[in-house]
């Protein structure tokens, strides 16, 4: 597992739907290390706290694997931080990364939270309405994680993991049983008793729970 790229950016203004919106979605690659502090990166903007940031989203990883699908999906090259993502990374797929799985990242310890729900931002982004319908519909979405120790990162980087969480909650499971077509009434159970989801997952996977589907 390696770190690709780490992607900041400072608050930006972008026109959408006949408005302007103040954002820090334009992420870009920066040279050199960077300093990850327990809400986020040293450099990096959060603008809308009520989805973004906090604890258990100080920072956003996306696979590179996905890379090569979206921009087939897109007919465009697209480069990292296209995502908003923080760190682009490799070898860190949704199948085989765990909520509550710890890695060590150049000096900082990151812990995985859960998973990533687009917003009308990365439609900005991408300038496609529809985009975020079809991130979600993918699976293909990355995940958050909080910051168990402060350090510094950078691109090239080793990923190591020093804990593996024995629950074996993938990102890919959280987001088949909150928005896809996976049911066990057992395993959301257990997934909902995680205290890093936010309400956005909490809230379908209840959802699910009652309808029993």
């Amino acid at each position: 597992m390696k770190l690709l790229s780490v992607n900041i950016s400072a608050p930006k203004p972008a026109e959408w739907d006949a408005r302007t919106v103040i954002t820090g979605i334009f992420k870009e690659p920066v040279n050199g290390r960077v300093r990850v502090t327990p809400l986020t990166l040293e450099g990096d903007a959060q603008v809308d706290r009520r989805y973004h940031g906090g604890p258990n989203k100080a920072v956003y990883a996306y696979p590179f694997e996905h890379y090569a699908k979206w921009q087939e999906f897109l007919n465009t090259e697209l480069s990292p931080g296209q995502f908003g993502e923080n760190l682009t990374v490799t070898g860190m797929l949704e199948e085989n990364v765990c909520l509550g799985d710890v890695y060590q990242v150049g000096s900082a310890v990151l812990e995985v939270t859960q998973p990533r729900v687009p917003c009308f931002k990365l439609a900005m982004k991408m300038r496609m309405p529809s985009f975020p319908k079809w991130f979600l519909k993918s699976g293909r979405l990355g995940f958050y994680l909080r910051v168990l120790q402060e350090g510094e990162i950078g691109a090239d980087d080793t990923i190591e993991k020093l804990r593996e969480d024995g629950r074996h909650h993938t990102i890919h499971d959280v987001w088949q049983y909150s928005y896809g077509d996976a049911f066990d009434a057992e395993r959301i159970r257990e997934i909902l008793e995680r205290d890093t989801l936010g309400g956005e997952w909490t809230k379908p996977l209840r959802e699910k729970l009652m309808e029993g589907v």
